[in-house]
């Protein structure tokens, strides 16, 4: 398993997506497996929910994204114009347009309801690692092996707004709080960066891990931060300090996943160790 998602804010079911070129749905509450999509030829390194869980969309090595219906457990399409891996995959907020990053140094929007593309993201000079909407759904953040962040807007997409710069090694993921205020990148370099959005200026470095850190995301409140890293170890951060609130320690080898319920007292983790942990977090 590489990567995983709750459907949130339900958050009684998760997805996940393998090396076996397969997604599952599971039942939170027992532990079952409900569906299994197969489709894709390569690895499933990424995938979303939509806004009412009804549908899933899974972004593969194979170059490929496929939108799924998950009451018939159908394809419904699939999106192909990338030259290379989809590596990060979203919907926004309404479940109106798709966005997909990959390894051809581009990031994609598309419309959900028929895989066509709206625009195309093109100043990268290396490899996407992650993007997302904002909850408006009017901005998008990209993040790249290039060492820089771009904050977009939909509306003038032909030129990014602000290049975020700072780290010194690749930066490894990206993303939003949920409120479109700030921004998180996490790097190689050992270090995540929290960014304002309205200054467009960097607010916080935030240093603590011994390894890259591959995965960074907010709680849904906003208040806190979650870094995983190869160190093995998860950190949570208060993002108004930038404070290490607390360290969580069990896994083995590296984490390269994690995914946190609404209320942000659960997260869960995935190592390379072969196992998942479920964590009690202090954020509330």
């Amino acid at each position: 398993v590489y990567t995983f998602s709750f459907n949130l804010p339900y958050t009684d079911k998760v997805a996940t997506g393998s090396f076996d070129q397969t997604a599952k749905l599971w039942d939170v509450n027992n532990g079952k497996c409900l569906s299994t999509f197969r489709g894709h030829t390569a690895e499933i390194v990424c995938l979303a929910f939509n806004n009412t869980s009804t549908q899933l969309l899974t972004g593969s090595m194979d170059r490929t994204a496929i939108l799924w219906n998950l009451e018939t457990e159908q394809e419904l399409f699939s999106i192909t114009g990338h030259r290379g891996e989809i590596i990060s995959i979203s919907f926004d907020t309404d479940g109106e347009k798709i966005l997909t990053g990959s390894f051809d140094y581009t990031a994609k929007v598309w419309d959900a309801y028929n895989g066509v593309e709206i625009c195309s993201f093109d100043e990268h000079a290396g490899e996407i690692s992650a993007c997302q909407f904002n909850y408006a759904g009017n901005q998008v953040v990209t993040s790249s092996i290039d060492k820089t962040c771009k904050l977009w807007d939909l509306r003038n997409p032909s030129q990014s707004v602000k290049t975020f710069i700072g780290h010194n090694d690749e930066i490894m993921d990206v993303t939003f709080n949920l409120a479109g205020t700030k921004i998180a990148s996490a790097s190689s370099d050992c270090t995540a960066r929290i960014y304002d959005v309205k200054t467009l200026e960097t607010e916080h470095t935030l240093v603590g891990h011994t390894k890259e850190i591959s995965k960074v995301a907010f709680d849904s409140r906003g208040n806190f931060l979650v870094t995983g890293s190869s160190d093995s170890t998860c950190r949570i951060w208060d993002v108004e300090s930038g404070a290490c609130r607390q360290t969580l320690e069990g896994h083995k080898e590296e984490i390269f996943s994690f995914a946190i319920n609404y209320t942000g007292d659960t997260i869960i983790t995935a190592s390379k160790d072969n196992t998942c942990k479920i964590w009690t977090s202090s954020m509330n």
